[in-house]
């Protein structure tokens, strides 16, 4: 049987690649990111939305539009750091650069990832649906339309079991558990920093 590939292990691929951006942010004393660091590990949670099912479809969708305009936004900037310094306007919210919009966008979509692990490793009893159904709830429902809240709230009842969707990504629950423990590890500092980011130039794009 030929080994598994990264895509194929979509979990795995994304605790490895948010562990080396943790540690390339640790060799910089936890003041800056590579951009294109960033976006290799963010453009691996698309990929995980996406072997959930049509319940994050929306998500995913709206998930690789953001990380490819991050991409855009790599040719003029190397770091995170460059990219806010030339594209936040002070005194208007509405004079954001929308590359600093996808960075907010980016980042929740890690926290959302974030949460639903929690939820798995913590809550061993619930179902993935209602994992994820308290993770979106938590991070993005307050954001969407009734529409999209509605639409989702239905797609979770698509969603796998548990053994289902770790078949489906090729781990087992002790190796999933350990490479979520990584995960939740590693993005932890990202997203603190980023959130610095927008606190320190008083953006809020909370909304």
């Amino acid at each position: 049987m030929a080994p598994c590939s990264s895509k194929d292990r979509p979990l795995r691929s994304l605790a490895e690649a948010f562990d080396k951006l943790a540690r390339e942010f640790e060799q910089t004393g936890n003041v800056d990111l590579r951009l294109d660091s960033l976006i290799e590990a963010c453009s691996r949670i698309s990929v995980l939305l996406g072997r959930l099912g049509i319940a994050f479809k929306f998500a995913e969708q709206d998930y690789v539009s953001k990380v490819e305009d991050l991409l855009e936004a790599s040719k003029q900037h190397e770091t995170l750091q460059s990219l806010f310094d030339n594209g936040v306007h002070y005194g208007s919210p509405t004079t954001i650069d929308r590359h600093i919009r996808s960075v907010f966008y980016v980042k929740r979509g890690a926290d959302m990832v974030k949460v639903l692990f929690n939820n798995i490793l913590e809550s061993r009893h619930l179902s993935l649906r209602e994992c994820a159904s308290k993770a979106y709830e938590e991070v993005f429902a307050p954001y969407h339309t009734w529409a999209i809240r509605k639409a989702v709230t239905a797609g979770m009842y698509t969603l796998p079991s548990k053994g289902h969707f770790l078949r489906k990504i090729h781990e087992e629950e002790t190796s999933a558990g350990a490479q979520m423990q990584v995960y939740i590890r590693a993005a932890t500092p990202i997203t603190d920093f980023i959130n610095a980011m927008f606190i320190a130039r008083r953006i809020n794009l909370d909304l």
